[in-house]
């Protein structure tokens, strides 16, 4: 009875790894098959034999076009699938990108610009083509994320020469040594002038790393600042959304709502919840507050 628990239970244990380590787990049961065979199961055979089909092939990449307000094509590569959620350009991404081309006088020239979660990287690319001194676009240390975004920079041919933007894989709230490097020199105590993070904040227990790599990079000036922008996918869990910015405040920052849209769709027509919530991109800008300026 015991063993034949242990074998239900191995095997459901199984399912959640991963292919390699299901097949490392067999080699290791099939040296001490007493271990999960009850009295009337067979030593033979491959206890951990996949389904024929049972893993489902890598999806490709896939490409997507932006149309920058003066009417040039940003030609974008998603990743084929990432439970990241980087196979996807979000609405708060492109709208953020479009903000950002409008204001390019005030936000972006001879500016430094880091970006944060960036996904496909649209709002870090309007940056550096539109005039920002330097841009580093960064996501989650994740190999293909970060490969997808190097990619996106080297085949962007509107980009300027020599070129003035780098991607880096970075883990909120880690030390940012590796992103600042990419600072002209002078700046690289200071920081950025402006932050972008696109659709970030359902990531709620990650709010506070996030707050802490504002706090790093954030250049401590009047004219720096932070600009978040989101779409409440899951209406229910809004003020949980907000939150963010309730911490942002009490860390040392001024938030002011700056912009808000309606969408024509959502993103994802079967999800639940209000509809008009769902097809808005809220905008915010953080900055220093003046007892936190130098």
């Amino acid at each position: 009875m015991i063993e034949a628990i242990c074998s239900r239970s191995l095997w459901t244990f199984t399912k959640v790894l991963s292919c390699d380590g299901r097949r490392a787990l067999n080699k290791l049961v099939k040296c001490t098959p007493a271990l999960i065979m009850s009295d009337d199961e067979s030593m033979g055979g491959d206890l951990f034999q996949e389904p024929e089909g049972y893993f489902k092939p890598e999806e490709e990449p896939t490409f997507v076009k932006h149309q920058m307000l003066n009417g040039n094509e940003l030609q974008l590569r998603l990743v084929g699938h990432n439970p990241l959620w980087g196979h996807l350009l979000w609405n708060a991404g492109r709208t953020l990108a479009d903000y950002l081309e409008t204001n390019c006088d005030r936000l972006i020239q001879g500016k430094t610009v880091l970006e944060l979660g960036a996904g496909a990287g649209l709002p870090s690319l309007i940056c550096a083509v539109k005039g920002a001194t330097q841009t580093v676009v960064t996501d989650y240390p994740d190999p293909d994320l970060v490969e997808n975004l190097r990619y996106n920079v080297e085949h962007c041919n509107r980009l300027p020469s020599p070129r003035n933007i780098e991607a880096e894989g970075y883990l909120w709230g880690a030390p940012a040594t590796e992103i600042t490097r990419h600072l002209p020199e002078s700046d690289q105590t200071m920081g950025f002038d402006l932050l972008i993070l696109a659709d970030l904040l359902f990531n709620h227990s990650e709010h506070r790393k996030l707050v802490s790599t504002i706090q790093q990079t954030l250049k401590k000036s009047p004219d720096s600042q932070v600009l978040v922008f989101f779409t409440p996918y899951r209406p229910w869990l809004l003020e949980k959304d907000l939150a963010f910015f309730d911490l942002a405040q009490s860390e040392g920052f001024n938030v002011e709502k700056i912009f808000e849209k309606t969408m024509e769709k959502v993103m994802f027509e079967e999800d639940p919840g209000d509809e008009l919530l769902r097809r808005t991109v809220f905008g915010y800008s953080l900055r220093w507050s003046k007892e936190n300026i130098k």
